[in-house]
């Protein structure tokens, strides 16, 4: 049976509502930037390009001939996640719509976009060509993230546009250490100790869920009823802290798309059926590895 129009036209209203809710929700967002081609369903290539350095001057000869080499590299997509929902109709109908409005927000919030950044998190954790672990006080945190920075300085990695990742928790050890305090003004009577910004580099909170060295993917077992299967379990140490600058990383959202049937369409049930799919990955360039600098618990 054809989908109708008025289908349709609800699937593309809401595909812009469910794009605001990844760029508000996920945390990964400020490293969406890469400029891809692809070159069939799995296969994504990404540009590169190496160059001789310096060489000697002959003053009879003269340069020395170096070379360029530009090349688009390939990297091939491997999670391709999606899910089915029902609703039954008169569940929406009864809520005039708010069913099925809040199962689609709630869905991205709470389950797309949190594996999301695990698993992008993972994979940069897993390529980061500076690696440290150990515990994190409020007596040596300053010294541990002032440690990375000189580390990527003095591989460097552009100091301007790194980003640091860390988690609530050591976000408010950050806050507690004497000096990094915002007082109040006489005009607004508030005391206000956020920041972020933290020696020039933006600062993002990442809920613990979210930030560790690997995680497992999974699935739902066919004939399940529950709703504990599916999504994604941490299976590595917690990352206490990142910094990373977007140069050295890419992720790749190829295919999101959302279908919606209404109950005169689902062929299975009197119930609005919704299908939800996405098809991405997120990498590191071999040759920008320093740009990602971890700091996580002891294993």
């Amino acid at each position: 049976m054809p989908i109708s129009n008025n289908v349709i036209e609800l699937a593309e209203r809401y595909l812009p509502i469910l794009d605001e809710i990844y760029k508000r929700e996920a945390l990964t967002t400020d490293l969406d930037q890469t400029v891809v081609r692809f070159i069939n369903a799995k296969t994504v290539q990404i540009f590169m390009i190496n160059m001789n350095g310096l060489a000697n001057y002959d003053r009879n000869g003269g340069f020395t001939q170096g070379n360029v080499n530009a090349s688009w590299q390939p990297y091939e997509l491997k999670q391709d996640r999606g899910t089915t929902f029902m609703i039954d109709s008169m569940d929406n109908d009864e809520t005039i719509n708010m069913t099925f409005a809040n199962t689609v927000g709630q869905f991205l919030r709470n389950k797309v976009v949190p594996e999301l950044d695990a698993y992008r998190f993972a994979k940069y954790a897993d390529k980061a060509g500076s690696k440290d672990t150990g515990d994190l006080t409020s007596s040596n945190i300053v010294g541990k993230i002032d440690g990375a920075i000189a580390e990527m300085d003095e591989k460097e990695v552009p100091s301007e546009g790194r980003i640091l990742y860390i988690t609530p928790t050591k976000y408010t050890l950050l806050k507690q250490i004497a000096g990094i305090t915002r007082f109040a003004t006489m005009t607004d009577r508030q005391l206000n100790r956020d920041f972020e910004v933290f020696d020039s580099m933006r600062v993002r909170k990442i809920p613990q869920r979210r930030f560790y060295t690997d995680i497992e993917i999974k699935d739902i077992p066919e004939g399940a009823t529950g709703t504990d299967d599916g999504g994604f379990d941490n299976a590595g140490e917690a990352i206490n802290f990142m910094i990373i600058h977007p140069s050295a990383t890419f992720q790749v959202n190829k295919h999101a798309v959302l279908r919606i049937y209404t109950p005169r369409e689902n062929l299975f049930a009197d119930a609005w059926k919704i299908d939800y799919r996405i098809y991405h990955d997120a990498f590191a360039y071999l040759n920008k590895t320093n740009g990602i600098y971890m700091h996580s618990e002891e294993p």
